[in-house]
């Protein structure tokens, strides 16, 4: 369960604000507000003052707990709702002023087992958003993407202008994503930016489940005592960024001004690629641990090299990730720890 000491203590790294606007007047949905990336973005706007955080969640990958020392606070609300349902989308929209859609049905394997679920979280979920946000004639509405959408690119680094073919269902819902909000942007008139997420992880990351991702499967196997489990030979590469550049990011596209908000997508990531086994010795270093990882086989809709050229973002939302893997790496062990006392 999070405690609230340690939200206040979590809450040090947001040192300084990512924005320059008041927003103590203004209203904001989170979609997937209990979920990992969701709870880190209501932390922020609540420790900055916003007049309203609302959430809502269907609670199937996030957690109440994620979001519980906020629950009673009078600019907090949850919604118990899925975006799947257009009128859920509708009531959770009903006075807003801007929307981050985070919630999605994640994971390339989960995503190939079961693909009608990933296209109608991911896809109809979207369009349900885009078209309840447009009726509540938000300002804007900054939504996630993924680097999935790269596909069976080679080319390194990951430029927003060229992609590859998708190589699994959850990629291809993400690029429906981009093509919807750039449609609705320009046929709707409306403010829609999306930002293509590489590898993120940090604090409330869920651990457990089939579908995990490989940072917390291996801070968790290794706090167990336990061998990792790595697919493939380990030399795969991933541009891992820590939950606060993917603040940063949101925050920074949320209120930029003079840029594409007709459906414009940006790579949010660090610009540096770690390979898993590389991931692997920092962490057993960090642990304090030589437990060597078990090497499965490839698994199947993965890519093999990732690595994004951030420049864009830099550019036109002055984006900038101040903190690397194994900074984040740390902040990250620590909460993994906290939680298990």
């Amino acid at each position: 369960m999070l405690c609230n000491s340690f939200l206040n203590q979590q809450s040090k790294m947001y040192n300084s604000p990512f924005h320059k606007k008041d927003i103590s007047n203004q209203v904001f949905l989170i979609t997937g507000g209990a979920g990992f990336i969701g709870s880190n973005l209501v932390e922020y706007l609540i420790k900055y003052n916003a007049k309203k955080v609302i959430v809502l969640d269907n609670l199937a990958t996030g957690f109440l707990e994620n979001i519980q020392p906020f629950m009673g606070l009078e600019n907090f609300q949850f919604i118990e709702g899925d975006i799947c349902n257009l009128q859920d989308c509708h009531l959770a929209c009903e006075g807003v002023d801007y929307v981050f859609h985070e919630a999605a049905l994640g994971s390339v394997p989960r995503s190939i087992q079961n693909p009608m679920a990933t296209h109608n979280v991911n896809a109809t979920g979207f369009i349900n958003m885009l078209i309840a946000s447009r009726d509540a004639k938000v300002k804007r509405l900054v939504y996630a993407s993924s680097s999935s959408v790269y596909g069976d690119s080679k080319i390194l680094p990951k430029v927003e202008r060229q992609i590859g073919r998708q190589l699994s269902p959850y990629a291809v819902s993400k690029m429906t994503n981009e093509l919807y909000g750039e449609i609705f942007a320009k046929t709707y008139e409306m403010e829609i930016i999306g930002l293509r997420y590489f590898n993120i992880f940090g604090p409330r990351q869920n651990p457990n489940g089939a579908y995990a991702a490989a940072i917390p499967l291996f801070i968790n196997w290794l706090l167990n005592n336990e061998s990792p489990s790595i697919n493939g030979d380990g030399e795969q590469t991933r541009d891992f960024t820590f939950v606060e550049n993917a603040v940063q990011a949101n925050i920074k596209a949320m209120f930029a001004a003079d840029i594409n908000t007709h459906g414009d997508v940006y790579n949010i990531a660090v610009g540096e690629r770690v390979s898993l086994n590389q991931l692997m010795t920092v962490l057993q270093k960090l642990i304090g641990t030589n437990l060597p990882p078990l090497y499965k086989a490839d698994r199947a809709g993965d890519v093999r090299d990732s690595l994004a050229d951030i420049s864009k973002a830099q550019i036109n939302l002055d984006y900038t990730p101040s903190i690397k893997i194994e900074e984040g790496l740390k902040y990250t062990l620590g909460w993994f720890k906290k939680i298990r006392n």
